[in-house]
């Protein structure tokens, strides 16, 4: 037994050891004045977000970029509630080009769907996807203007990270996204991208249609930033670039509820098995017997079959790695100040990691008041 949880343990540090080094490898880009004025379609899906559209409509009217250079095309996915009056009510009272579509259904994905008809209707070359419940900042636009003239790329993934931090489960959340933000950022620097986030992700319009746009996937309900990211590192791998801008950052909400966490863990979860890349398979495998073997691990020490400080060098190990990666990537999105809550966090964690890949196996999921079969 000890020769299997060495090798778990060492696979694991090995695993997160690669993405600290791969994290410092994408260089952070700094904003500077350029002359040259991209143009951008802003797509932002919505289905009943009265609640968070009046933050993210005050935010894109903040924007510095010109209102010349960019579009917003907003896809109405059957909304019941007030959303397409907010929408028309902040923005009509600005110069910002807005259009309100309605979302068609063709797949079994409706964000895909809405992004699809979305992007055919788009008038400029560059796209970029948002979300309802999101935070732009206001030097959003000028940041990826800025990069795609210093750099020959086709797709831009941005970063992402939570506001409005408030009780513990908020801060467990954080941490846990956190840990995938770092995962993304240093699957970049080892140049074998695996990640991105939907809510700040730019391409060419012309790429996207190159790649059949969603394609092959559509027939899983998530992913519509994943699978996207797999087909176009297949197509040109050097044209997919991490955007690693402060002045870049999308900020979203964490889950309100410990329930609604949970579903939207097991969305996430749910799309693993269909993962063509390969660090991808292996990163989520080497995470879950890691978590795994912990529990294990404590259920043997507590019958007698395995030594508590073990357990506790296991776990430190586990914690000490985990912790380099998570500072890292804290200090970038300056919320250091989380930390105070990472013991605890990381005593839940491989409890909520093996029940999220247990239960995602099978079990179906609600979100945005729609059932999904896997």
């Amino acid at each position: 037994m000890i020769i299997i949880v060495l090798c778990v343990t060492f696979l694991y540090v090995v695993l997160i050891g690669s993405f600290i080094y791969g994290f410092e490898k994408v260089s952070e880009f700094h904003l500077e004045e350029t002359a040259n004025q991209t143009n951008f379609s802003i797509l932002i899906p919505f289905r009943n977000e009265a609640e968070n559209l009046p933050d993210l409509l005050d935010s894109i009217s903040k924007l510095k970029y010109p209102v010349s250079n960019y579009e917003i095309i907003f896809v109405n996915d059957e909304s019941e509630d007030g959303s397409i009056g907010i929408i028309n009510k902040h923005l009509n009272k600005t110069e910002i080009k807005f259009k309100i579509i309605q979302n068609k259904r063709t797949s079994k994905s409706p964000k895909k769907d809405a992004i699809s008809i979305a992007i055919e209707h788009a008038s400029n070359p560059w796209i970029i996807t948002t979300d309802a419940d999101c935070l732009l900042p206001k030097l959003w636009l000028d940041c990826y203007n800025c990069f795609i003239n210093k750099n020959n790329c086709k797709m831009i993934a941005g970063p992402v990270a939570y506001y409005k931090i408030h009780t513990f489960l908020d801060r467990f959340q954080t941490l846990d996204f956190l840990s995938l933000i770092g995962a993304t950022i240093g699957g970049f620097g080892l140049r074998a991208p695996f990640l991105n986030n939907g809510a700040n992700l730019a391409y060419k319009k012309s790429f996207f249609k190159t790649l059949n746009g969603f394609e092959g996937n559509n027939n899983i309900a998530s992913g519509d930033d994943v699978f996207l990211l797999e087909k176009a590192i297949k197509k040109n791998k050097d044209s997919v670039i991490f955007i690693k801008a402060k002045d870049g950052i999308v900020l979203t909400k964490p889950q309100p509820s410990f329930k609604s966490l949970i579903s939207q863990r097991i969305r996430w979860a749910s799309k693993t098995t269909h993962y063509n890349s390969n660090l991808a398979k292996v990163t989520s495998l080497i995470v879950l017997i890691m978590n795994a073997t912990l529990i294990s691990l404590l259920l043997f020490a507590i019958i007698g079959y395995f030594n508590f400080i073990s357990l506790l060098i296991v776990f430190v190990l586990k914690m000490a790695i985990d912790f380099a990666l998570l500072f890292k990537t804290a200090q970038f999105f300056n919320q250091k100040h989380l930390f105070f809550n990472y013991p605890i966090s990381a005593l839940i964690y491989p409890f909520f990691c093996v029940y999220i890949a247990v239960v995602s196996l099978f079990t179906n999921y609600k979100w945005k008041g729609r059932a999904y079969k896997k």
